[in-house]
């Protein structure tokens, strides 16, 4: 951690003053006799934000520091990140394909394609109101619904967000607008499921967020109804 500040000649007491306040933010202060083999790979991804804080740069750049490690350290490192951006107030550049690491550590994102910018927005603005089918597909786990032209509008493309759609049993109520669908599969996930439909006259599929368990089978049958308050056109 200290080998930039020793090859631009910082003063031994500066050296150790920035190493010992990085490697206290950090989680460090135990392990910094250690050799890099006897880390493991957070602690060496600590290491590596160590070697940049102790710079104290205006800006931090990051291309996908968390791709190489495991589902579980990647979370953790994500809050380590998030918490260090809070306590040093520096400015973070992040590249990341992993769009839940950009929802959740992005105070501002930039969507980009082949390239080419497809829009600059808060996560949560990006989320509701996507500026093109792009953005619409890529922001979202699972990602937004694009119903085409013909099924739920007569001319554009919609898009839902699975959480804006439910599957009725049987036929729906009067005054709701749906289109009749089977259920394809279910994906339980605990604090919610995942149900995959199939939208019957046009074999088109959607994923619909159900809160909780929601006892439902492939096969079954049911009326596909839109939130169309929460639609977005295309």
């Amino acid at each position: 951690m200290s080998f930039a500040l020793k090859l631009r000649k910082f003063p031994k007491a500066e050296i150790d003053r920035r190493v010992s306040a990085a490697a206290d933010a950090l989680g460090l202060t135990d392990y910094l006799k250690r050799l890099p083999k006897a880390l493991s790979g957070g602690q060496r991804q600590r290491v590596a934000l160590g070697r940049a804080i102790v710079r104290e740069p205006a800006v931090f750049l990051f291309d996908e520091p968390l791709s190489n490690l495991d589902a579980k350290m990647r979370v953790e490192m994500r809050a380590e990140i998030i918490r260090l951006h809070h306590q040093l107030g520096a400015t973070m550049i992040y590249v990341t394909h992993d769009q839940t690491e950009a929802m959740t550590m992005g105070e501002r994102i930039v969507v980009m394609n082949q390239g080419r910018i497809q829009q600059v927005a808060p996560p949560l603005s990006l989320y509701e109101k996507p500026a093109n089918p792009f953005v619409a597909s890529f922001i979202g786990t699972p990602p937004m619904n694009l119903f085409p032209a013909g099924i739920l509008s007569p001319e554009k493309i919609v898009g839902l967000r699975p959480e804006h759609l439910r599957l009725v049993k049987g036929e729906a109520s009067d005054g709701q607008k749906g289109v009749s669908a089977t259920v394809d599969f279910v994906e339980p996930l605990g604090s919610e499921t995942l149900v995959h439909v199939i939208c019957d006259a046009q074999k088109f599929p959607a994923i619909v967020r159900e809160p909780g368990f929601a006892s439902l089978a492939a096969g079954e049958r049911g009326t596909l109804v839109p939130d169309l308050s929460r639609a977005v056109e295309f």
